[in-house]
């Protein structure tokens, strides 16, 4: 089973480390979506909040200041409940 993972909250260290604020901005007002994740991702949730559910029945609860790993191959729903901004980054 492919689990999503979730360092709250991120620290700083982190943040300087992987170089998380170089990366994209991926940004989406409340809504509801389906999504497979064909890479692995990597996000840090600037603003907002988010439910995930996974295929497999697993929920997730992410918000601002959350460092989020989806691992390739996951099959999830989306719920945003706060307007969602975050950096991303895909692959290894």
């Amino acid at each position: 089973m492919v689990k999503v993972l979730i360092k709250s909250p991120c620290s700083a260290s982190l943040i300087i480390q992987y170089g998380i604020k170089n990366w994209p901005i991926w940004e989406r007002e409340p809504c509801n979506f389906s999504w497979i994740y064909r890479e692995k991702e990597i996000c840090y949730i600037i603003e907002g909040e988010a439910k995930i559910k996974t295929e497999a029945g697993e929920s997730y609860l992410i918000k601002s200041g959350d460092l989020v790993e989806f691992p390739e191959g996951l099959s999830c729903e989306w719920q945003i409940i706060k307007s969602l901004k975050k950096h991303f980054r895909l692959g290894e």
